[in-house]
């Protein structure tokens, strides 16, 4: 699998797990009918099971990719949280975040 299908899904991945834990957050939270909380959880569900599939069916080393995937998750759930919930993130997660980049790198790049 070459390295742009391996970020593709990696994204895709990231997107559908930051996304399932937001729709969660969205039925527990919200003040709607019954059943339209049982109905954003079901997505909720689906959407992770989505991730679970889509993060585990290629022939990949995962945990040599766990840097980039770790980085990915936390930009496009900072993003979701932007987008969904309009909380900008705050100078404690930006910098947080840039460890967190600077660590998926060091992870990635660095050959032992």
């Amino acid at each position: 699998m070459n390295n742009a299908v391996t970020l593709v899904l990696l994204i895709l991945a990231a997107s559908l797990e930051a996304g399932g834990d937001a729709l969660a957050r969205v039925a527990l939270h919200s003040h709607d009918a019954t059943m339209v909380r049982v109905g954003i959880f079901a997505a909720a569900a689906v959407v992770l099971f989505v991730y679970g599939v889509t993060v585990n069916l290629p022939p990949w080393d995962f945990g040599r990719l766990l840097g980039v995937y770790v980085s990915l998750f936390f930009v496009v759930a900072q993003i979701i949280n932007l987008l969904a919930f309009g909380t900008k993130p705050t100078l404690p997660i930006v910098a947080g975040g840039a460890l967190i980049l600077a660590g998926g790198m060091l992870m990635t790049f660095w050959k032992a």
